[in-house]
C-alpha cells in the first residue's frame, strides 16, 4: 500500500476561512479497479471559487464534504494503470487535487502534452484559467476592434491573461486594477496593460475616469462590489460586461446588495452577462491551439506564485483570497 496525504475540510468557515478549517490526513491508496489510474500529483491549483464550496449551500458545483478529501484541478504522472487508454508514465490533468496520490477514473483524466508546454501550464494559461479569459472576451463580452477594455484583479490568473488577450483581439486600450502599487506596476510592465489602477489608493471611479475619459466598452469583472459599480458608470453605449467572479464578496456573511446603478445598463443598451467556464469547455481545443503558440513565442506572459508541499495548500489558498499572488497560485507536490 502507498502512503498518501490529503487535505480535508475540518469545519465550515463563517466569514474569512482560517487554517483551523482544514486538516491534513494520512491515508493509504486503495487498489485500482478496472478502468482506473493512479496519479502521483505534481501540481495542484487553489482557486477563488473553492471558497463557495466550503459553504453548505446549493450551487453549480457540490459543496465540499466535511472530513473528506477536498478536490480541484491537478496534474500529475500516472504511476499505475488498469486502463488500456492511459499508460504508466503519461502526464494527466484531472479534478482530484488536494492530495499527493489520486485514484482517478481514466475517463475523467486528460492526457496532456508536456512537449507543448510544462505540466503546470495546464492548470494556468492552458487550463480553465486561460479558457475563462478567452470565453469572456470572445463569447460573453466580445472585444471589438478599437475597444477600451477594463479588467479587475488584473494581476491575478484570469485577469493577467484577459488583458493580454484583449489586445490580441483588437482592443485599443487596456486598463487593469490591482491591489497595491507594486502589483499595479507589474500589470503594466509585465502584462502589457496601458494603465493600471491601484484600487487601494483614492477613488476607484475617479481613477477609472482618468484612465478612460471617454468610457469603456468591455469590463471583465473578477471582483464585483465597487468595481462593478464603477464599471457600469463608465460603460459606453452598447458596452459589455462579463461577470467572471466577485471575490470582494467571497467571505460575506449576509446577502450583498446589487449595484444601485444597475438599471443604467438599459439606458446604455448594454449587457451584463454571467458565465461559468464549464459551459465553454468546447472551446478548449481552439484556445489551447492559440495559447500554446503564444506561450512558445513569448507573446503571452504568465506568472506563477508557487507554494511547496501539500501541508501548505491551505495557507496558499488563504493567501490567494487575500491577494497574495501574482498570476496563478499553484501548490507543487
Amino acid at each position: 500500500m502507498i502512503a498518501n496525504r490529503e487535505i480535508r475540510l475540518a469545519a465550515r468557515p463563517v466569514g474569512e476561512p482560517a487554517l483551523s478549517n482544514f486538516s491534513l490526513a494520512a491515508t493509504e491508496v486503495p487498489d485500482l479497479a478496472e478502468g482506473q489510474i493512479l496519479v502521483r500529483n505534481t501540481w495542484m491549483s487553489v482557486d477563488p471559487y473553492m471558497r463557495g464550496r466550503m459553504d453548505d449551500v446549493e450551487s453549480y458545483i457540490p459543496p465540499f464534504e466535511l472530513d473528506a478529501p477536498m478536490d480541484g484541478s491537478a496534474v500529475g504522472e500516472v504511476v499505475a494503470s488498469r486502463s488500456a487508454g492511459i499508460a504508466v508514465g503519461a502526464t494527466v490533468a484531472h479534478f482530484a487535487g488536494w492530495r499527493e496520490y489520486a485514484v482517478v477514473e481514466a475517463a475523467a483524466a486528460t492526457v496532456v502534452d508536456t512537449a507543448l508546454a510544462p505540466a503546470e501550464a495546464y492548470l494556468g494559461a492552458l487550463g480553465t484559467t486561460g479558457l475563462t479569459a478567452y470565453a469572456a472576451l470572445t463569447e460573453v463580452a466580445p472585444v471589438r476592434q478599437g475597444d477600451v477594455v477594463f479588467v479587475s484583479a488584473a494581476a491575478g490568473a484570469v485577469g493577467s491573461v484577459a488583458g493580454q488577450l484583449a489586445r490580441k483581439l483588437g482592443a485599443a486600450k487596456v486598463i487593469g486594477s490591482a491591489g497595491g502599487p507594486l502589483k499595479a506596476k507589474r500589470v503594466v510592465e509585465e502584462f502589457g496593460f496601458d494603465a493600471a489602477i491601484d484600487y487601494r489608493e483614492g477613488s476607484l471611479a475617479a481613477r477609472l475616469a482618468e484612465a478612460a475619459p471617454d468610457g469603456v466598452d468591455v469590463y471583465v469583472d473578477n471582483v464585483g462590489g465597487d468595481h462593478l459599480v464603477a464599471a457600469i458608470d463608465a460603460l459606453r453605449h452598447g458596452g459589455r460586461i462579463a461577470m467572471v467572479g466577485a471575490i470582494s464578496a467571497a467571505n460575506a456573511t449576509a446577502p450583498i446588495p446589487g449595484p444601485a446603478n444597475l438599471f443604467s445598463l438599459a439606458h446604455k443598451d448594454a449587457t451584463l452577462r454571467g458565465m461559468l467556464v464549464n459551459s465553454y469547455f468546447h472551446l478548449f481545443p481552439e484556445w489551447i491551439g492559440k495559447a500554446a503558440g503564444w506561450l512558445a513565442d513569448g507573446s503571452l506572459h504568465t506568472k506563477l506564485t508557487v507554494v511547496d508541499g501539500i501541508e501548505h495548500a491551505p495557507a496558499a489558498f488563504l493567501d490567494l483570497m487575500r491577494g497574495g499572488n501574482v498570476g496563478k497560485m499553484l501548490v507543487r507536490l
